[in-house]
This record gives structure tokens, C-alpha cells and sequence, in this order.
């Protein structure tokens, strides 16, 4: 009894070829898998060889150098929770109405009536700020002041603008001295809490 003819006919290597066109494109997965096997080496013998073994398809079947590079692409970063920033929105409002404020269509109000509501919305809003978090300047100088940023500053404390050119040091006026968190302690959440719940709908009777 021959032995099956280890090559594929023209038909089918068309048709398989556009499957794997489109497979390579958006399955990086596959991609990977693709990439290592072109050069596998039962497949640069040719034909005289022994008949090639299949390319595997499924992860559990892939060699460890081609799982752990799907691994790797199919890694995404884990969201932080929105429960701290929610809770604290929900403060804010509480105490400053800030929710209400941003929602309100302001365009009509004449310039003194929105002054004397950003008032109130700024001390409530204020002391829920400092009720609950440490609020420091990431720059001790005064806004207006020339500062110079030395070679190896951290670009997520100072952000450059204006005509950035070469590389540090920098010489330039401080525009604005920025904040940052040091603390930040919000109440304990009660059992059923829902912290989607900015501000509960309030019906009188």
C-alpha cells in the first residue's frame, strides 16, 4: 500500500493561503505560531523527507517558545478600581454640589449669579477635599519663577511646553506648580454599598 502524498494540491493551497492571510492580519496568536513554524526544521527538509507532523492549532498542543509568546501579546493591563475616585466624586458632591454645578446649562445665568453659586460649590468642595485627602505642590517655587530641570527628571511629575528642543537640562518659567496625592482616606463602605451611586434621587412627601 503507497504511502498519502504529503504535498496539497494547487486548490487547496490557494484556499488555505487566503485563510491564513486574514488569520495572520488579526489573530496575533496564530501569527506567532505561523512565524515560528515557517522555519520549522521538517518543513525546510522538502518533500524527500519524512511526512511533516501537523502545525498545531490549539495553545495546549503550541511549543513552550510559541505559548509564552502569546501570552505575552495577549497580556492586558488590569484597570485600577473606580470605587476610591467614585467614592470621592460622591463626597464632592455631597458637600459642594459639584455634580449639580458641572450639569447645570450655565450660558444663560448673568456672570454674578455664577459667581455666587461657584462660591458655594467651591467651599463645600474644598472641605471635602481636605476632609478626606493631602493635597501637596509638586514644585515649591512660585508660578512665575525660572526653575531648571536637570537631566533625569521624571516627566510624570513635569510636563515641558512650549519649543522642546535637545535633550536635559531645561531652563524655563514655571506656568503651573501641580498637585499631588499624599493621602487619601475615604469612609469605610457599608454592606450593599453601590458606589455607582453619586447621588441618591430625593423624593419629598
Amino acid at each position: 500500500m503507497s504511502e498519502p502524498d504529503p504535498t496539497l494540491p494547487f486548490s487547496t493551497r490557494l484556499w488555505f493561503a487566503w485563510v491564513c492571510f486574514f488569520r495572520v492580519l488579526f489573530d496575533a496568536t496564530f501569527a506567532a505560531r505561523a512565524f515560528a513554524a515557517r522555519t520549522a526544521p521538517e518543513l525546510l527538509a522538502g518533500p524527500a523527507s519524512a511526512p511533516p507532523t501537523s502545525t498545531p492549532l490549539l495553545e495546549s498542543d503550541a511549543p513552550k517558545s510559541i505559548r509564552s509568546v502569546s501570552k505575552a501579546s495577549d497580556k492586558v493591563p488590569t484597570p485600577p478600581p473606580a470605587d476610591p475616585a467614585l467614592q470621592l466624586l460622591a463626597l464632592l458632591q455631597r458637600d459642594g454640589r459639584f455634580i449639580d454645578f458641572l450639569e447645570q446649562e450655565i450660558g444663560t445665568f448673568p456672570d454674578v449669579e455664577i459667581g455666587a453659586v461657584a462660591r458655594v460649590v467651591h467651599e463645600g468642595c474644598r472641605k471635602a477635599l481636605h476632609a478626606h485627602a493631602t493635597i501637596k505642590p509638586i514644585r515649591s517655587e512660585e508660578e512665575g519663577a525660572t526653575v531648571t530641570l536637570p537631566e533625569g527628571y521624571s516627566p510624570s511629575l513635569v510636563k515641558l511646553s512650549g519649543k522642546v528642543q535637545g535633550a536635559a537640562p531645561y531652563k524655563g518659567i514655571l506656568r503651573h506648580r501641580g498637585w499631588r496625592a499624599t493621602e487619601l482616606v475615604l469612609p469605610v463602605p457599608v454592606k450593599g454599598h453601590d458606589s455607582t451611586v453619586i447621588a441618591a434621587a430625593e423624593v419629598e412627601l
